[in-house]
């Protein structure tokens, strides 16, 4: 026996396709002698039907409530390159490692290759990375305020307010597995 997991018009993630669809379609297939279906598909209008297990639905996710804590831009010896040999380096000698745990270890490190081909982008990069646990709370904070009177806020700071969530939401949205089954509809007694 089968059960919907998706409804008609629900955004999914296509993993097969990797690629977001709105389902336009949910079709049970029906057996003689069975209440229920026994195969539900769905038609998302990319040219086939596809099986719950090849849809995804997109979450908030947990991990993105917790206290992203304080990261910091740290400089770590270069131990590859002499510091006459890159004297073009911002900081010859010495590669950024932006940490983003409590103990100076874990977070984001470059290539030293990489760092060599392009030393200049590469300080913006880290800088950019150590500040984005504020720049999040600054984007969450302005989709905060405008929320609460959207009729007060001019147009372009609800334009900003519009990017500022939709960006969140590509950081803080994951993808999971449809549920086994839809929730019944509530009836109004």
């Amino acid at each position: 026996m089968a059960r919907a997991q998706f409804q008609k018009g629900q955004k999914v993630w296509v993993e097969c396709v990797g690629a977001w669809a709105f389902i336009e379609q949910v079709q049970p297939v029906w057996a003689k002698g069975f209440d229920e279906p026994v195969r539900v598909t769905y038609d998302v209008g990319l040219g086939r039907e596809f099986t719950a297990s090849e849809l995804m639905l997109a979450m908030d996710d947990p991990s993105a409530k917790e206290d992203l804590g304080e990261w910091r831009l740290l400089r770590a010896r270069n131990k590859w390159q002499l510091p006459e040999d890159c004297l073009h380096h911002p900081h010859p000698g010495t590669y950024p490692v932006v940490v983003t745990d409590r103990a100076d270890w874990g977070g984001w490190r470059v290539p030293g290759a990489e760092y060599d081909r392009d030393p200049q982008q590469i300080e913006l990069q880290a800088r950019l990375i150590a500040a984005a646990p504020q720049l999040m709370q600054i984007a969450q904070g302005l989709v905060d305020m405008v929320s609460e009177a959207p009729d007060d806020a001019p147009p372009a700071v609800l334009t900003l307010a519009s990017q500022a969530r939709d960006t969140l939401q590509g950081v803080t949205r994951v993808l999971e597995p449809a549920p086994d089954r839809l929730p019944a509809p509530v009836t109004a007694a």
